[in-house]
């Protein structure tokens, strides 16, 4: 089975659209969450990922657009971008967003894999260090986890005591490119697909990530997009400019 892994969209259509032309074939689409925020196309991004597929992770950006998590937990940007999104939501869609389930989620297609957006202790904890992944590879039994939440690319594997993280290297800057990472027999792993709309590794182009179980492999994708487009967008809601400034800068 072939599985795309979409997260951290942040209402970002030109980056989304972007990784859906260049994405292989695929037989299911899991999304990690984080389908709205700081970017200002909420509408067309849930309309896009409702057309995609009916497996959901929550991430906390969706919960603070729709009311369902204090923005006091948000720095002042962020925040004012979540309520710039809950009065620009359709209800239809605003409504959806509060029934998406909190994570982990599985698919009886996939046994020993799960799905997050924060960690599969905490949905909204961040996995960025392997300080941060020893809990969660330690307490879980599931071989392979798949989460989003940080916009980093890559993850963390465990053998017994030893942890180590891992980041696919790619050697252009503007390009499309593929790092395929092959799962190993024993080792359990914490695995983010990347950020569609909002990378935070330096780099800008958009990432996500395709799983083979059949194969064990996972294929790491960063596609360029019209970064201007949505840029543009920000600028035109009139949504902070260090919004539109830090798509460019993959921060």
């Amino acid at each position: 089975m072939r599985v795309l892994l979409l997260s951290d969209i942040h209402s970002n259509i030109e980056a989304l659209e972007a990784c859906l032309a260049a994405a292989p074939a695929y037989d299911a689409v899991v999304n990690l969450g984080d389908i709205v925020g700081y970017c200002a196309s909420p509408n067309e991004v849930v309309d896009r990922s409702r057309q995609l597929g009916k497996i959901f992770v929550r991430g906390n950006h969706d919960k603070a657009a729709c009311g369902l998590m204090d923005l006091k937990d948000f720095n002042a940007i962020a925040a004012l971008a979540a309520e710039w999104t809950h009065d620009n939501l359709t209800p239809d869609n605003l409504e959806w967003l509060r029934t998406l389930p909190q994570g982990p989620v599985q698919m009886d297609e996939l046994p020993g894999t799960q799905f997050v957006h924060g960690s599969p202790l905490d949905e909204d904890d961040y996995v960025v260090s392997v300080r941060d992944a020893v809990e969660p590879l330690l307490l879980s039994s599931i071989p392979v986890t798949f989460f989003g939440h940080t916009h980093l690319q890559g993850g963390f594997e465990i053998n017994g005591v030893q942890l180590e993280s891992f980041r696919p290297p790619y050697k252009t800057v503007g390009q499309s490119e593929i790092s395929e990472l092959r799962l190993k027999e024993g080792l359990r792993y914490l695995v983010n697909p990347g950020s569609v709309g909002q990378p935070r590794d330096g780099d800008w182009r958009a990432g996500f990530a395709v799983f083979d179980s059949d194969d064990r492999v996972i294929a790491f994708h960063r596609v360029p997009y019209n970064l201007k487009s949505a840029q543009d967008r920000i600028l035109q809601a009139n949504l902070p400019q260090r919004l539109a400034a830090r798509l460019a800068m993959g921060r």
